[in-house]
């Protein structure tokens, strides 16, 4: 393979790799990327950093604020960014991001939905396309951290809100604009019953992700609803993540558009 993947029988450790350097079995660039794929870093007792995520994978490490007292989330995000240009940080508190703020003054910083943005520049686009909608405008946090992470990953994004089954005539309009972008998967966020995703993926022959979202009324408004809706759908060609799990979302959608994108490419990964 042309991405640095071992073929059966490489080396698998730091001392054959560095052997089949030198012995001129394995050239210095494939090694490099090698390396880089296992790459882990250890903090302070208390995380072990996928820095190789992104080589490896083409998915980027994104930091889960959940749980994590400020001072962790902030000393995480400034080992990672010692070795990137950017970091995703899912659900900070305003404790954390006030952290981060502090800690992190001369990095750039910005919300997109729940999810914060540390860092400038831009990802190399690959041309990967990912269209989004959602059921309303409750859902935009979470859809918005979806996208987020598929920005990150080098895919262009179209993203269109509030089209969903209340008023099922907003969604023509959206669709035919989506049409004319030519996306190679949809994202679809949607909380109450869940509808929107399979309305969507019986009318698109594209691949649809379904981003069931935590908002509605009373008994399953926890996105309870929104999930077992999705996974009860007959529109073939709908796969659904979890209640809010914008990064899951936005990470499957970019591993499908990049995989299309390398293929018209003429290449076998982005």
């Amino acid at each position: 393979m042309t991405d640095g993947t071992p073929a059966p029988g490489a080396p698998d450790n730091l001392e054959e790799v560095l052997n089949a350097v030198a012995n001129g079995t394995l050239p210095a660039a494939k090694a490099a990327a090698r390396l880089k794929r296992g790459e882990v870093r250890y903090l302070d007792g208390f995380a072990v950093l996928d820095a190789g995520r992104t080589v490896r994978k083409g998915v980027p490490e994104v930091v889960y604020a959940s749980g994590k007292t400020p001072s962790q989330v902030a000393d995480i995000c400034a080992a990672l960014l010692g070795s990137g240009n950017r970091v995703l940080v899912s659900n900070p508190s305003p404790e954390q991001e006030a952290e981060l703020r502090l800690r992190l003054p001369g990095v750039p910083a910005r919300r997109a939905g729940r999810a914060l943005v540390l860092g400038g520049g831009e990802p190399e686009p690959t041309g990967g396309r990912v269209g989004a909608l959602s059921g309303g405008t409750s859902d935009l946090p979470v859809l918005e951290e979806a996208l987020a992470v598929a920005r990150e990953m080098g895919v262009a994004v179209r993203s269109y809100p509030d089209v969903g089954v209340a008023g099922l005539h907003r969604l023509s309009g959206p669709l035919a604009e989506l049409a004319a972008f030519d996306p190679d998967c949809l994202v679809v966020a949607a909380g109450m019953e869940g509808a929107l995703p399979s309305v969507v993926c019986g009318l698109v022959a594209v691949p649809v992700v379904g981003l069931p979202t935590s908002t509605g009324y009373g008994l399953g408004g926890d996105g309870t609803a929104a999930i077992l809706g999705m996974l009860q759908t007959c529109s073939p060609g709908l796969s659904v993540v979890n209640v809010d799990n914008g990064v899951g979302a936005g990470a499957t959608a970019a591993l499908i558009a990049n995989r299309a994108a390398a293929g018209r490419a003429g290449g076998t990964r982005p």
